[in-house]
């Protein structure tokens, strides 16, 4: 006879599967949960009643011709509670709300200055969220929970940032502060991480178990993930790709030392990229004309739409980070042995010209073994992998009832 803690190990192991099925797969019937399992029908019976009794899932009616009662099929509820997420950039907020089958149901984002502080800028977060709340509350009743990305390292055990170099964040509880001013679980976790699940639950990712997130933005994030799971290390901070160092004697970064790859990979480095050429070898009329003929006010997007009219200058700026983050991917790539390899944040906007050189950088310099059946790709989520990710930590929980 199985004690009662191994039964309830199995009983949580087999609630796991089915919901999984059911994300990925609904609608489906029982007699498909049990034919795709291997567990018998009273099992999956069972389970599902305790599911739709909590209002997890729900049947709908198979469509048939037959005459008589129409066999049901079983799908997530989306009414079984709403979700919220904020995203915690640098230079923005940007909150959804989703129903529990992950389905958007209300989005906002602002634009803050992190000179604001952060007490000014964590109200601003709790006004984004209350908004959400409110809305949430209307359209599916129950709240579920909170997730929050945040740029910087982060003990996702106790929700502590411990530092955000380029928010000027240091030891803040972000767990213990949400709690206290909204009564729903809160999971903290660092941006790129996040980016990496938002990929892997909803989108470029799903069903890739081992991944690879690279997204630049104010600074250079990234997430990777080894058999399903976030790569920690030690003390929870691994995957700082951006603060691996290219040049010892280069840029002074916001983390405190020279030459990381954040300062080398971005939108910031693009702009000072065309400005140091300008000077080199005179402006293109394309650049000048895009950025309202003022080379000093040159923005990423202008760079990006240069570079789609052809314009030397704006290419070559963008060639060069393409480069240097195929260095990058190459390196990880011999390492971790990815089966994809995500290109998130401002990358997204110049993939034209970027992801073929990472490509090209890739083929040339990672071991060809390493590179067998390596996909690398554009997020499908763009701004929104982070937020959702965050969001999908909150339901990862919920899914394991």
């Amino acid at each position: 006879m199985r004690n009662t803690a191994d039964q309830k190990l199995v009983r949580k192991l087999n609630n796991n599967i089915i919901v999984e099925i059911l994300r990925n797969e609904a609608p489906v019937s029982r007699a498909n949960l049990s034919a795709i399992t291997g567990l018998n029908r009273s099992t999956v019976s069972s389970i599902i009643d305790e599911l739709i009794d909590g209002g997890w899932v729900r049947e709908i009616a198979l469509q048939t011709d037959k005459i008589g009662r129409p066999g049901m099929l079983l799908e997530i509820n989306p009414d079984g509670g709403f979700v919220v997420g904020i995203e915690i950039g640098v230079d923005f907020l940007l909150c959804l709300a989703t129903d529990f089958s992950t389905e958007v149901i209300w989005r906002k984002s602002i634009k803050i200055d992190p000179e604001e502080g952060q007490v000014a800028i964590l109200q601003k977060a709790f006004d984004l969220v209350e908004e959400a709340i409110v809305f949430g509350k209307k359209k599916c009743g129950r709240g579920l929970g909170i997730g929050i990305a945040i740029p910087g390292l982060v003990d996702v055990h106790d929700g502590v940032l411990k530092l955000a170099p380029n928010l000027k964040w240091e030891n803040v509880p972000l767990r213990l502060i949400w709690n206290q001013q909204f009564h729903y679980p809160v999971y903290v976790e660092n941006d790129g991480n996040a980016a990496a699940l938002g990929e892997y639950y909803f989108g470029a990712a799903r069903g890739i178990k081992d991944l690879i997130y690279i997204a630049a933005g104010y600074g250079l994030g990234s997430g990777i993930m080894v058999d399903g799971k976030v790569l920690r290390g030690n003390k929870g901070y691994a995957s700082e790709v951006g603060h691996m160092t290219y040049d010892p004697n280069g840029k002074l970064c916001s983390c405190g030392k020279r030459g990381c790859y954040e300062t080398m990979i971005g939108p910031r480095a693009v702009i000072e990229n065309v400005q140091k050429l300008i000077k080199e070898k005179g402006p293109d009329k394309t650049i000048i004309k895009i950025s309202e003929g003022n080379g000093n006010a040159i923005n990423y997007d202008a760079v990006v739409n240069a570079a789609l009219e052809n314009d030397p200058i704006a290419i070559d700026a963008l060639n060069d980070v393409g480069c240097k983050l195929g260095l990058v991917v190459s390196h990880l790539v011999n390492i971790f042995g990815p089966r994809m390899v995500i290109l998130g944040g401002a990358l997204n906007y110049a993939k034209d010209f970027i992801e073929p050189v990472v490509e090209r950088v890739v083929k040339q310099n990672a071991l060809s073994l390493c590179q067998e059946d390596l996909v690398i790709t554009n997020s499908f989520l763009g701004q929104e992998s982070s937020v959702l990710g965050a969001i999908g930590l909150v339901l990862e929980n919920l899914w394991q009832i």
